[in-house]
This record gives structure tokens, sequence and C-alpha cells, in this order.
């Protein structure tokens, strides 16, 4: 009454409909982009931070 493809050849098929991937380019999705980005800058201060603080004291 209601056929509905299986999961996996609806996937199999909007994957078929994208352009293939560019060399080089590994983020396709501008947002996901934005959070590592975002992740890694915020990583990357903790431990400037953390370290400054490590050295005040202890120093």
């Amino acid at each position: 009454m209601f056929y509905r493809k299986p999961l996996e050849e609806r996937i199999a098929e909007r994957q078929a409909k994208l352009p293939p991937l560019k060399e080089g380019q590994h983020f396709e999705h501008g947002p996901a982009k934005f959070v590592f980005v975002a992740l890694i800058t915020v990583v990357v201060l903790m431990h400037v931070v953390g370290l400054a603080i490590v050295m005040h004291f202890y120093s």
C-alpha cells in the first residue's frame, strides 16, 4: 500500500546525484567546517591558558 524503498537504496540514490568531490576539499558542509575549526581553536586556547597558569604558580 505505502511502499517505500529501503533506507540504503534511498541513501545510494541521493549520493549518486551528488557531484564528485574536488581534490583537497575535505569538508563539503560549511557548518561542520566551522565547528571543527572552532573546536580546535578552543582546545589550543585552553592549553595556552593552562600552561600560562601553571608557569605563573610554579616559577
